[in-house]
């Protein structure tokens, strides 16, 4: 089955050239002109997601070949992009770079020849004049498959540095689709630090630097010939991705899985919620900074990885979650806690209380631990059977002493067993993507509706 999606794959030479405010501004631009419009970031960049979900005012989602496979990519689009005009794709780093050393299935550059995409290249030409030619030129012809259907110029100095560029780009027939100026993307952005909370809870912060760039994009990109752009993208060679490929949910009771997040959606990927709900869950949002209570008839709990760990004061603050947590933990029901979830769950964090679930103490460090991993199962949890071979991504900068329980969630090569399994309980810094393996909801969902057994005492023998 063929899917039509328009669509453009928004890139850059390299990082720092203005792609990302340029993509937030353009879903903010189109969607304030009554445009139904869908943002994707390549990679694991949750946060990216959630402003370009800000936008659109749908989900943004990850398209990342690592974690989900680069045969799910074009289904995943399809599916998240479902009757909107356009689907933006953010890129990541330069066009033919790779977070992971793939770039032959993992760069910006494979992800949209993946999906059969025109690029439009956003270029900083601050420092540069007809050299943008040779710059075009060698991403243009640097692999054949790519279609570069044209560039934004960002940081133009004057009409007359305007007028050289385009005649630069005219000589070797690149169209320019947008000219910003140096003062037309201010950084206005809440700082990266603060993750995706300003997005998912749509602060005022957040929704005016949106605002803001979609004014910018607005006044200086031609978004219709963009559009049209989009539209001559062949129809997308795959099928979209479904949730729930079977039909109807299950039938009987519906046991409520706490999902952490903020009214802009959850801290999981777009897809966990889908999948949860696919496998008969009701599934209820729950603000681990603000709400003092699990949703009523909690069964469960999630927290996905693009929970921040700079909110220690605000979680360790929220006691009576913090209570309610360690409760639903110790009468064995599933709880999911991955990235900082590991650090909520854990005694102490910088000193600061959290929930007591598992005795371990986190510490915040100066350097950033980021990277994928290939991780095997030590431990059988609704996330993965023992022996189970899985992609996650790491990107943090507290650390647990001890690394890993008695009984340890993961182990990969190079490093020593990592994570925590208690109960029902799955902890672990390392990040997975359910729409790599959908029976991960099923399993947490069945989970959820069984009678806990619960026999075992916690972890390094703190009182239960």
């Amino acid at each position: 089955m063929m899917t039509v999606v328009p669509r453009l794959v928004l890139s850059a030479p390299s990082s720092g050239h203005g792609k990302n405010a340029l993509a937030i501004g353009l879903l903010a631009a189109l969607a304030d002109r009554g445009d139904h419009v869908a943002g994707f970031k390549i990679g694991p960049d949750q946060v990216d997601a959630a402003y370009l979900g800000l936008a659109a005012g749908r989900p943004g989602r990850n398209l990342d070949p690592r974690l989900v496979g680069a045969d799910r990519i074009a289904p995943l689009l399809g599916h998240g992009a479902a009757g909107a005009a356009l689907a933006l794709v953010q890129g990541s780093m330069g066009l033919y770079d790779s977070l992971g050393g793939r770039p032959e299935t993992e760069s910006t550059a494979a992800v949209a020849i993946a999906l059969r995409s025109p690029v439009v290249l956003v270029v900083d030409v601050a420092a540069i004049g007809q050299s943008v030619a040779a710059l075009v030129h060698g991403f243009r012809s640097y692999d054949e498959q790519i279609w570069l259907g044209g560039v934004i110029l960002n940081r133009v100095a004057s009409a007359r540095h305007e007028a050289l560029l385009r005649e630069a780009l005219d000589d070797i027939g690149v169209p320019v689709y947008g000219v910003l100026r140096r003062q037309d993307l201010p950084p206005v952005l809440p700082a990266r630090r603060l993750g995706a909370v300003p997005a998912l809870a749509g602060s005022g912060e957040a929704t005016r630097a949106v605002r803001r760039l979609g004014e910018a994009v607005a006044a200086t990109v031609d978004l219709d010939r963009l559009l049209g752009l989009a539209r001559s993208a062949p129809p997308l060679p795959a099928e979209p991705w479904s949730p729930n490929p079977g039909g109807e949910p299950p039938a009987g009771e519906r046991p409520v899985v706490a999902l952490a997040g903020g009214p802009g959606g959850s801290y999981s990927h777009a897809e966990t919620a889908e999948l949860l709900r696919a496998a008969g869950a009701e599934v209820v949002t729950v603000d681990p900074l603000r709400d003092e209570a699990l949703p009523a008839g909690s069964r469960a709990l999630v927290v996905g990885g693009g929970l921040p760990e700079s909110y220690a004061e605000q979680l360790s603050a929220n006691r009576r979650l913090c209570i309610a947590v360690a409760e639903l933990a110790r009468t064995g029901r599933p709880v999911v806690a991955e990235g900082a979830g590991l650090l909520w769950l854990a005694r102490e964090l910088d000193g600061l209380p959290m929930c007591g679930v598992l005795d371990a103490v986190g510490a915040s460090r100066e350097g950033l631990v980021v990277g994928y991993r290939e991780a095997t199962a030590l431990t059988g949890t609704v996330v993965a059977p023992p022996g189970a071979v899985v992609a996650g991504h790491k990107a943090h900068r507290a650390v647990l002493t001890p690394r890993a329980g008695q009984r340890p969630v993961w182990s990969w090569s190079g490093g020593a067993p990592e994570g925590f399994v208690w109960r029902g309980v799955h902890a672990s810094q390392l990040v997975v993507h359910w729409a790599a393996d959908p029976e991960i909801a099923a399993r947490l969902v069945a989970a959820a509706a069984a009678e806990p057994a619960v026999e075992e005492a916690r972890p390094g023998g703190v009182p239960a």
